[in-house]
């Protein structure tokens, strides 16, 4: 299994695509598909059967995933995307912004 540069509610700029230069948190990180559920990003539009919780069924619009390789970290301080160089401290692993050199929490 591949390590991703990317974890749950990082802020990321999509690079590619019909949604590219838009920013928005992860939502979830699906690492066995290399994919990215990104919020506000990829929004499609899904059929729903009546259930309890919607009675009326109908369309619904929801996030589908997109490729890790679509998306960049976006820089802390200057709020650009960058990439991602990794420090090891210990047992502690330290994600470091390559624009500012500020670390990514």
């Amino acid at each position: 299994m591949a390590k991703l540069h990317i974890r749950k509610n990082d802020t990321v700029m999509v690079l590619a695509g019909e949604d590219k230069g838009k920013t928005g948190k992860v939502l979830k990180v699906l690492v066995k598909e290399q994919r990215a559920i990104v919020e506000g990003v990829k929004i499609v539009t899904k059929s729903a059967k009546p259930s309890a919780k919607n009675p009326q069924g109908g369309f619904e619009k929801v996030e589908a995933p997109i490729h890790i390789s679509n998306l960049s970290l976006v820089d802390p301080k200057s709020g650009k995307p960058t990439r991602v160089s990794i420090k090891h401290e210990g047992k502690n692993v330290i994600r470091i912004a390559k624009k500012s050199g500020e670390e990514i929490k």
